[in-house]
């Protein structure tokens, strides 16, 4: 290989190329179908691959079509409602949209649905719609609609609380769409358990007979028909005082001891006639034997009776003088007068003291009879005609707890001119000196009296914004129920609108399901 010349070398080696070039070419043409096989056979994987991911697609379509909705992933996606542009809740399907709101322009809350194609509105004339609603601890509600102008208004009012479970059957020829949502407002949860640590008390709206009150303002004041005012009845020097202001006296108990020259006279006058009442009557007697022994004249008889009669008539009168003031007809001191109580009851007023003169009329003593009260009222005009006599009351104290019951006996027959209120009185008893006068209670007058289908009691409703609600119980859910109330009594209240008999509610300590719905930060979607 050596001794080969380039030239040589170059040529055998274009030869062996050609060759092998040419070989190739031989085996290719030996076999043309298995090369196209091989080719076919690519094709075929690639094109059954394919085949699978058109024929999915197709059979997707194809259940879409025949249920009329989407899988479960898209018909979730599609049926989650979307801001519309009306504000509310839009659904969408198939090209066909809805759009519920709940309009409160009128004043009253309203559902309003508006209708679209491809995302353009269209008149919804040609849309039938029916709502349903579920509460808690309630029926199904159904809502039909009527068309105006541009929506379709629900002909149902929506009552709150807006929480709700929610169905909505649309109708459009011959397709029908059912769409649905859920929302929440005023709810919070509460355990058992939760409620026994903070106290609150579940109870049960029902029936009660609900006692209708008027409420008054009214003064404590001594019972006058059972005060007296003492006077001393004679002038004379004050000996002795023997009881105070506050003092409780018995009747006949003395009071005060007073010398008096003008009771000495009387006395004297009395001890006179008593004198010659007795002379009298001893010449009587004896004129009256002499006569019937017919030794003296009757004539003579005539005249000591007649003298005997005039001489009673005087003592009787000197003795019922001493009566009239109240003294004594005898006492080794003819001087002293001794000034008793006329009734059983307390000093209230004492304006006499030893050594100082006292004048016949002078108010000396005030004693009450403690033992019942009056209390005085001022009414309204409008609320007269709910105060009747015989008419039981309530009587609280404003200054400390205290509570007692007592009788309308007293109805002023006018009005004041300025005031357009009329008195009134209730007499009370007042057996442990519990009311004093000049104290200011409150007075509740029970108006009426009647049965009411569905109360609550009055510490378990609440003010949320501008609604007064309960709580009802649905679980362990507490939700506010806003109310119309009616009748009102001292426990209970009636209610109108929002709870139905047999409800669960929270009573006692409701305050604190407020507090928590607050923490919660509840939202009202419309």
């Amino acid at each position: 290989m050596k001794n080969i010349p380039r030239n040589k070398q170059t040529t055998f080696i274009i030869i062996v190329i050609a060759i092998g070039l040419l070989l190739g070419g031989l085996i290719l043409v030996s076999d043309p179908k298995g090369a196209q096989n091989e080719e076919s056979g690519k094709g075929h994987a690639e094109t059954k691959e394919h085949a699978d991911t058109e024929h999915h697609g197709k059979k997707s379509a194809t259940k879409h079509d025949d249920a009329g909705g989407h899988e479960d992933n898209e018909h979730h996606a599609e049926s989650t409602p979307q801001s519309g542009p009306k504000g509310g809740k839009l659904f969408t399907k198939d090209g066909y949209g809805l759009e519920l709101t709940i309009s409160e322009n009128e004043g009253k809350p309203q559902f309003r649905v508006y209708t679209y194609q491809d995302g353009k509105p269209v008149d919804p004339a040609g849309t039938k719609v029916v709502v349903t609603l579920e509460r808690l601890g309630r029926s199904p509600q159904s809502i039909s609609f009527s068309k105006e102008n541009d929506y379709l208004k629900s002909n149902s009012i929506i009552e709150e609380p807006h929480s709700f479970k929610v169905q909505i059957k649309a109708t459009k020829g011959d397709q029908s769409y059912e769409f649905s949502y859920a929302q929440e407002e005023g709810q919070v949860a509460m355990s058992d358990e939760q409620l026994t640590k903070n106290g609150v008390k579940i109870l049960k709206a029902g029936p009660v007979r609900i006692k209708t009150e008027l409420q008054l303002i009214g003064e404590i004041r001594l019972n006058e028909d059972r005060t007296v005012q003492v006077v001393p009845r004679l002038a004379g020097i004050v000996e002795s005082v023997r009881a105070n202001a506050g003092d409780r006296v018995r009747k006949g108990q003395i009071l005060a001891v007073i010398s008096s020259q003008a009771l000495s006279d009387q006395r004297s006058e009395l001890l006179a006639a008593q004198k010659r009442l007795a002379l009298a009557r001893t010449t009587y007697e004896r004129e009256k034997t002499l006569w019937e022994e017919k030794i003296s004249a009757e004539q003579d008889y005539l005249q000591a009776r007649t003298t005997m009669q005039e001489a009673q008539i005087i003592a009787q009168s000197a003795q019922q003088k001493l009566a009239a003031l109240g003294a004594s007809p005898s006492s080794t001191n003819l001087t002293q007068y001794e000034i008793r109580s006329p009734i059983d009851g307390v000093i209230t007023e004492k304006r006499i003291s030893a050594g100082t003169v006292a004048k016949e009329d002078a108010n000396i003593f005030d004693i009450s009879d403690l033992s019942t009260v009056w209390v005085d009222l001022t009414v309204r005009a409008q609320d007269i005609n709910a105060v009747k006599t015989g008419q039981k009351a309530t009587v609280k104290a404003t200054a400390f707890d205290a509570e007692g019951t007592g009788t309308v006996s007293y109805i002023g027959s006018l009005v004041g001119e300025q005031t357009r209120a009329a008195k009134a009185r209730i007499v009370m008893a007042n057996p442990k000196g519990t009311w004093r006068p000049g104290l200011a209670v409150n007075v509740a007058l029970v108006s009426d009296e009647v049965d009411v289908p569905v109360a609550v009691t009055t510490d378990s409703i609440q003010t949320l914004g501008n609604a007064t609600v309960v709580f009802g119980r649905y679980g362990e859910l507490f939700e506010a129920r806003p109310l119309e109330l009616g009748r009102r009594g001292a426990k209970y209240v009636e209610v109108l609108k929002g709870l139905e008999t047999g409800e669960d509610y929270a009573g006692t300590n409701s305050f604190l399901i407020k507090a928590e719905l607050g923490k919660a930060s509840a939202s009202h979607a419309h």
